[in-house]
């Protein structure tokens, strides 16, 4: 375990529907064939701490805390069966999202439709919490079941505020397609060079599948958390207060 600041990473490759209950907490969902891929830019990573800008014309930003993989060897075309070899070790990412661009129903006023791709629902600036702490691909075994959790903390205009309510509570062992089989499938076509991030996909629990719906508001703050790594926490501003506007 070492601290880590990774903040130009090459590539971002992240991975959706990877979890059975992720899946199953959306109505009408069917489990993938293969890996759903989409990408993120460096544009998105923030670190511990920093602010999480909602953008101007969302109302719908939503948590996913997720096992990120970093590459350490170039890896082309690689067999399942020697994947973990190109691995350097595992960091904690929370994967943000605009349902509303995304085109969530739950996230839609009337009238209103998502981008029809994600890319700025999921690749928008800051949408990319990282956390400080890497570890090595030999200090962890996702396929033996790792936790991961993430909590919403409600701000002083909201009900709860100040106290940490448990959003989603999950392993990797409910993983659809493990480590080593992502970047099988990934590097058949997407070669990935050391540094490369893989946000390997999230546990039920997110906010749009809640019964009223919950959207993280300016004044929260969010923290995901996997075990044997660490944890990234993260307060939400509006665009309007941008600190890097400051």
């Amino acid at each position: 375990m070492r601290s880590y600041d990774f903040r130009k990473p090459g590539k971002i490759v992240c991975v959706g529907l990877n979890y059975r209950d992720h899946v199953a907490e959306g109505a009408g969902r069917e489990v993938p064939a293969w890996p759903l891929l989409f990408a993120k830019f460096a544009n998105a990573v923030i670190g511990d701490g920093e602010a999480i800008v909602r953008p101007e014309g969302t109302h719908a930003l939503d948590l996913e805390v997720e096992l990120g993989v970093v590459i350490g060897r170039r890896a082309r075309r690689v067999p399942e069966e020697r994947a973990i070899d190109h691995v350097a070790g595992y960091v904690v990412v929370n994967d943000i999202s605009a349902r509303d661009w995304q085109g969530n129903q739950a996230a839609l006023a009337e009238g209103q439709k998502g981008d029809g791709q994600w890319l700025r629902a999921k690749g928008s600036d800051t949408f990319l919490p990282m956390g400080p702490v890497f570890v090595t691909a030999d200090e962890l075994d996702p396929a033996a079941g790792v936790r991961l959790r993430s909590w919403l903390i409600p701000g002083t205009s909201r009900p709860g505020a100040g106290e940490p309510q448990l959003m989603q509570d999950g392993s990797t062992a409910d993983m659809i397609f493990g480590i080593p089989a992502l970047i099988a499938f990934i590097s058949r076509h997407i070669t990935l060079e050391p540094g490369d991030l893989i946000a390997t996909g999230t546990p039920s629990g997110v906010g749009v599948f809640r019964d009223p719906p919950v959207f993280l508001e300016p004044g929260d703050r969010v923290r995901c958390e996997i075990d044997g790594i660490g944890s990234v926490e993260n307060p939400i501003v509006d665009w309007t207060d941008d600190p890097r506007d400051a």
